[in-house]
């Protein structure tokens, strides 16, 4: 059921007119009553009643706001126009919000692709852009919204690992915008039964859940400590090298291949100690 425009007319033009329709009624009965003609005082008094049915027609309508119009139980149609309008008194109608809403969903506890337990909470802003489907394909259309995204954010969740670890595959963590696009579609496919458009939609809470959050945390902080190890040699054997290089090139000193290979332990002891070294000085020859 698509939406469309229910008939209605402008209200305060409409309302002038029933104004004059009230005075003429009003003459009608005060003229019968003078020239006691019984004609004229039951005109008026039906006149007066039909104007008092026809103004329940009257109903405003606010800025970003539809108005569902239903006739004996059909969808005539949605009024959008703002202001004041009067439409057939015989209308139901109900109120739909178009603005924009957001909400947080409730933390969740899933388990992520690689099959640990995480904890997981998304923010979606949304609107209604389909009022009859907002209204009459589902039972009610804000509870389905909350339903629907908690699911989809369940569903999502599983697809990626909390953490890359280093693989270069997308994650949680470390793919955010890639993540955000894959929750909207989600939660789009499954509200566009609704007449809801997702408008935006991120994950507003992620943390691994209590009972491996430490033992997570160690693997971390494991990953961080070898990478750093590894950052640090690499660097202390380009320093090496360059100290070897330098020593060659300006004839400092000649040194056969032990005294080379001691040379370089002992560089790499200092360079790569996690304290600072004692220095021993050799007051003595380059020879034993």
């Amino acid at each position: 059921m698509n939406e469309k425009t229910a008939w209605s007319l402008p209200g305060i033009p409409t309302l002038l007119l029933f104004f004059v329709a009230f005075v003429l009624a009003f003459v009608l009965f005060l003229n019968g009553a003078a020239s006691r003609n019984p004609l004229g005082p039951v005109g008026g008094m039906v006149l007066f009643g039909l104007l008092g049915f026809l103004s329940k027609g009257f109903f405003q309508v606010q800025p970003n706001q539809g108005k569902v119009m239903q006739l004996f139980g059909s969808y005539s149609g949605t009024v959008r126009d703002a202001g004041l309008r009067w439409t057939n008194p015989f209308y139901a109608k109900r109120n739909v919000s178009l603005r924009v809403r957001n909400f947080e969903s409730s933390k969740l506890k899933v388990n992520d692709n690689d099959g640990n337990p995480i904890e997981i909470a998304a923010v979606v802003v949304w609107q209604v852009v389909d009022t009859a489907e907002a209204v009459f394909q589902v039972d009610d259309y804000e509870n389905f919204v909350h339903i629907q995204t908690e699911a989809a954010v369940r569903q999502m969740a599983t697809s990626y690992p909390y953490d890359s670890h280093d693989t270069g595959a997308p994650s949680l963590r470390s793919h955010g915008k890639e993540v955000n696009q894959h929750l909207r579609d989600e939660i789009q496919e499954r509200l566009g039964k609704a007449g809801v458009d997702v408008v935006e939609s991120r994950i507003s809470h992620l943390a691994y859940a209590q009972e491996i959050a430490q033992a997570m945390l160690q693997r971390q902080q494991a990953g961080a400590i070898i990478a750093a190890r590894a950052r640090i040699v690499e660097g202390a054997v380009s320093m090496v090298e360059m100290a070897l290089e330098q020593l060659s090139v300006r004839g400092v000193v000649n040194l056969d291949e032990e005294r080379k290979a001691a040379m370089v332990s002992n560089l790499l002891v200092v360079l790569c100690g996690e304290r600072g070294t004692q220095p021993v000085v050799n007051t003595g020859t380059l020879h034993h």
